[in-house]
């Protein structure tokens, strides 16, 4: 259970959160027609007849839309309904050219399914379950351009008739950073699937978010719906937000009205829209052009054989290769990552080693080129045989960093820097000896006062040899040489 509570004027509240969100499907063309769906194009150069909802258009189901919406079902455990059917939605506005939205309201294409959620990266014990409902298939509306015009609003219908996959979670999460948690890993999931791109800064994936506050245990509270939220961070601001201004409200004596509200970012607040409507208001009926959607078996298992490792897997293989918890985390959050430490991994590069490597040094270096690691300026296979230098012990960990340094800038792999700068790391005793000898001479106060057991100078002989030797000594003969002429 989560401790999350706000802290009223009359003690505290608990917050019930629930998630609805749209996810536009990866496909080349609409869910009821032909007409491209690509980001970006000019306005309503995107539109079929059956967009614009001309006389006589009849809609034909795109069955690749289907298929990506039960591969998510499946990727999230959820039922898959072999058979479904589309209902339209009536309600009037000036961006649904046909006065109705279809979609699927009695019977959807998924029904419960869940998504694991680490609330910690470093422990596994953090886990929740969070449950998903349903998820149905229905087509976007248009876009409405107020800013284009002093006195009139533009309609812009190339999102008419996009494919969308509404997945609404159960009323299961408690705090804004388990609803941070559940979105986050919903859109790594869909990432992974390929099923959509949620990209939540071009609207292909938004959440309406769903609020209500009551005393801890007691009967749940009237719920708001805060629509079209488009990050993962504006999320966790509106249910912090709403919360409180339903909790100051009930304590001033007022009462929560089930409305539907708008997020201003800039100002941080949630305004109201208009009322909710309940799904009479709508007149849902089924739709008299669509047959019900009926699925085989055979659909089925094809779905279930095209998708790939999912994250929960994939995490839990790269513990199995002693890497860290939280090292498994963060390189299977995004699909990217994965693929990349992935093609690292089919090289022959030790797991725990790579893994600690592409944490600490090469997102260190993306994030101050401002690249991400599809962009890496270095490949797997460079990176590999960065790692192999260092692991048969031709360079060290130090020498590694300035040759991984000279990669990013030229291109250049690694073997050939270090050839070029003559950069190998020497194993050679004799050379390693010389340089103690002078050393130890130069120093022979310190190497009394060690011998009389201030242990911490080590490091300072350490230092000085390596410095001696411009970095190149092996660090482990370096230690093992110092020891044996210290305490022999």
């Amino acid at each position: 259970m989560s401790d999350y509570r706000i802290k009223g004027a009359t003690g505290d509240w608990e917050i019930v959160i629930g998630l609805e969100v749209h996810a536009q499907v990866v496909s080349n063309a609409k869910l009821f027609s032909g007409a491209a769906t690509a980001f970006g194009a000019e306005p309503n150069t995107q539109v079929s007849l059956v967009d614009a909802a001309m006389p006589g258009m009849l809609p034909v189901l795109n069955g690749e839309c289907i298929r990506q919406a039960v591969r998510t079902g499946l990727a999230l455990d959820a039922v898959i309904n072999r058979w479904s059917r589309f209902d339209r939605k009536n309600y009037f506005y000036a961006d649904l050219p046909q006065g109705y939205q279809i979609s699927q309201l009695y019977h959807p294409l998924v029904g419960e399914g869940e998504v694991e959620v680490l609330l910690d990266e470093k422990d596994e014990s953090s886990a929740k379950r969070i449950g998903i409902e349903r998820i149905h298939v229905e087509q976007d509306a248009g876009k409405l351009m107020h800013d284009q015009h002093p006195t009139m609003s533009y309609v812009d219908l190339n999102r008419s008739g996009v494919a969308l996959m509404e997945i609404v979670s159960r009323p299961d999460m408690r705090s804004p950073a388990e609803a941070g948690a559940y979105l986050r890993k919903l859109r790594a999931v869909l990432r992974y699937v390929g099923s959509c791109d949620g990209n939540m800064e071009e609207g292909s994936m938004r959440a309406d978010v769903n609020v209500s506050v009551r005393r801890p245990g007691e009967e749940l509270g009237t719920r708001t719906e805060t629509k079209n939220v488009n990050s993962v961070r504006f999320v966790m601001a509106v249910v912090e937000q709403e919360a409180r201004r339903q909790v100051d409200l009930i304590e001033e004596g007022g009462e929560v009205v089930q409305e539907t509200r708008l997020y201003d970012p800039d100002k941080n607040v949630t305004r109201p829209l208009r009322s909710k409507e309940d799904a009479h208001d709508y007149r849902y009926f089924p739709d008299p052009d669509l047959l019900p959607l009926e699925l085989d078996e055979a659909f089925i298992e094809e779905c279930r054989a095209s998708l790939p490792e999912l994250p929960d897997a994939k995490r839990k293989r790269y513990e199995g290769l002693g890497i860290s918890a939280y090292n498994a985390s963060v390189l299977t959050a995004e699909v990217e990552t994965a693929r990349w430490f992935d093609a690292l991994l089919e090289t022959g590069a030790e797991a725990k080693q790579a893994s600690n490597w592409v944490n600490g040094e090469l997102f260190g270096a993306l994030n101050r080129l401002g690249k991400s690691i599809g962009q890496s300026p270095v490949s797997p296979a460079a990176a590999a045989e960065l790692l192999g230098l260092v692991a048969d012990g031709t360079i060290s960990g130090t020498i590694a960093k300035q040759v991984f340094e000279i990669m990013l800038e030229t291109g250049q792999g690694a073997a050939a820097i270090v050839e070029e700068k003559g950069l190998k790391q020497t194993s050679d005793t004799g050379a390693i000896d010389a340089e103690i000898d002078k050393i130890l001479a130069a120093n022979a106060d310190k190497v009394q006062q060690y011998r009389d057991g201030k242990q911490q100078l080590f490091g300072f002989f350490v230092g000085q040899t390596m410095k001696a030797m411009a970095g190149k000594a092996n660090p482990q003969l370096v230690n093992e040489r110092l020891r044996a002429k210290l305490d022999g």
